[in-house]
């Protein structure tokens, strides 16, 4: 088996369907032998009923309750992959589906461990974004080069690894929430991994709860604290 996509999902029962009928899909071109793995974080909408009918030898259903927040989610559904090249991206395809074979090209050819998407390196990365997304986007970019000098895109949500980098990384992982991509590329730069990235546009819309002062507060505290938690491990 050569892909392994990871979708965590939470309180989704309005676009799941849709989703797993175009990732299942588009993934049997890709790769015949794909697997799909939707990662229930304790949804309360009867969500887990819809993605049932769509279990199968391709296609795994796993969760757990309470809600623990998109980086226990997507750190599940990652451990538990056996794909040779493993990748999660949102329930909603904000960035589509495909970059992918792009990204699957880009490891076999730089001999990358992680292969991250990035709006940033794209013209029309942020096209349509709306004003308060990007204004939060810019700010988690300028907390990511303050607080651990890395430059990625750190909260686009499609990320590809090989197998074995995923073990390494998301083994040692502990954030829950928000900020659980910035941890993940932390510790890849901690242990020597190589990352390449792949230039990326939003495809796909939705409304955001993000507060600008709220959350660039919170993330830069979560920062600090993962800093000092990968630094000591």
């Amino acid at each position: 088996m050569k892909l392994s996509l990871v979708i965590p999902a939470y309180n989704e029962s309005a676009i799941i369907e849709a989703t797993l009928r175009t990732v299942t899909a588009r993934l049997a071109d890709i790769d015949p032998e794909y697997e799909l793995i939707v990662v229930d974080d304790g949804s309360t909408d009867g969500m887990a009923d819809l993605v049932r009918p769509f279990e199968s030898e391709h296609v795994r259903a796993l969760g757990y309750r309470p809600n623990r927040g998109k980086g226990c989610a997507v750190r599940t559904g990652m451990l538990a992959a056996r794909g040779e090249y493993v990748f999660h991206t949102d329930a909603d395809l904000a960035y589509g589906l495909e970059n992918i074979p792009d990204m699957l090209s880009k490891f076999e050819e730089t001999g990358a461990d992680l292969v991250v998407g990035s709006r940033k390196l794209n013209d029309d990365g942020y096209r349509d974004y709306p004003p308060l997304r990007l204004m939060a986007s810019k700010c988690f970019s300028l907390l990511t080069r303050m607080v651990a000098g890395m430059n990625y895109d750190t909260q686009c949500g499609i990320k590809g690894f090989t197998r074995d980098a995923a073990r390494a990384i998301f083994s040692k992982c502990t954030t829950d929430g928000f900020a659980f991509d910035f941890e993940v590329l932390l510790r890849a730069k901690r242990m020597g991994l190589r990352v390449e990235q792949e230039a990326v546009t939003i495809v796909n819309h939705r409304d955001s709860k993000v507060n600008v002062l709220r959350d660039s507060l919170r993330m830069f505290r979560d920062m600090l604290r993962i800093r000092r938690q990968v630094d000591r491990t």
